[in-house]
């Protein structure tokens, strides 16, 4: 892994402010690594203008300057003007999760367009939240921008639909159904910290499943810098070491996480994945013991 990736993006996620394009953009040159972040953060500040542009327009053609009819026109810019699109298609596809190209094909997952909605509409002057909803993320209006008790939740990947709580529920139950009860805790506003990490977690996820193990591991590689005390990436690291043959790293990373996470109590699951992974342990040091 570079490291001036990983510090690049620890720089990203402290920045002032609550800017998530830049940490987005050094996300996806795990994919591209030549990538030009100027070129897009250009684009986004253009497609923002032209939204505030927009919204300047409808409010004196209606004179209604609320914030669900200002959200209505920056959905008509994006998903209209802008054809941005969620594509269900090709779900899978890891440059769903590269800002760059979610900008330049017009479609991606509900986080990389959620994050394009909250940026341009930041832009456009727009006071939007991401939401890290189980299963699937979205964005809101928070109250003291609505004047209400609660928050508007707007679904970027159905084209800014507006989403009651019922169907909020409706979602959870469709992708994570009975392991998570409902709460409106649900909607609170996501960190930077939490957008990037959903990010992260969303690509490695994807690179396991294309068996792309060295891009896995590069992301495994940020995860654990963003968020140092996440075990489970410790372990991941580990297991994606062993499956690319690079023993002493995968020996390391493996037999730190069984010393951690010994330390407390564990329930039978935790249990089964320790004498796995002690198996692997087993097999490295011996692999290790016959090269010397």
């Amino acid at each position: 892994m570079r490291r001036d990736l990983v510090e690049e993006l620890i720089a990203a996620s402290n920045a002032p402010g609550t800017a998530l394009a830049q940490a987005a953009l050094v996300i996806a040159r795990i994919e591209y690594p030549r990538l030009d972040p100027s070129t897009y953060l250009e684009q986004l500040d253009a497609m923002g203008d032209a939204a505030r542009h927009g919204i300047a327009r409808h409010l004196d053609e209606t004179s209604d300057g609320s914030p669900l009819s200002c959200v209505g026109a920056l959905n008509r810019f994006l998903f209209e003007d802008e054809r941005f699109i969620g594509n269900r298609d090709k779900y899978e596809d890891p440059r769903n999760s590269c800002l760059n190209e979610v900008l330049d094909r017009r479609t991606g997952i509900p986080i990389t367009l959620s994050l394009v909605y909250i940026e341009v509409g930041r832009r456009a002057g727009l006071q939007i939240e991401g939401v890290n909803f189980p299963g699937h993320f979205l964005v809101r209006l928070p109250p003291d921008v609505t004047a209400t008790s609660g928050s508007v939740i707007i679904d970027p990947f159905h084209a800014g639909a507006i989403l009651s709580e019922h169907d909020c529920r409706r979602l959870l139950q469709k992708h994570v159904g009975a392991e998570v009860a409902f709460s409106t805790s649900l909607l609170a506003p996501a960190t930077r910290t939490q957008v990037v990490i959903r990010m992260l977690l969303n690509l490695k996820r994807t690179y396991v499943h294309m068996r792309s193990f060295p891009q896995a591991r590069d992301v495994t590689e940020l995860l654990l810098a963003v968020t140092p005390s996440a075990l489970s990436e410790l372990r991941d690291r580990g297991l994606l070491a062993y499956h690319l043959n690079d023993m002493t790293t995968a020996l390391r990373d493996l037999q730190t996480y069984l010393k951690l996470t010994s330390m407390g109590e564990m329930d039978k699951e935790t249990r089964e994945e320790h004498q796995q992974i002690w198996e692997h342990v087993k097999t490295l040091r011996r692999r290790i013991a016959a090269l010397n």
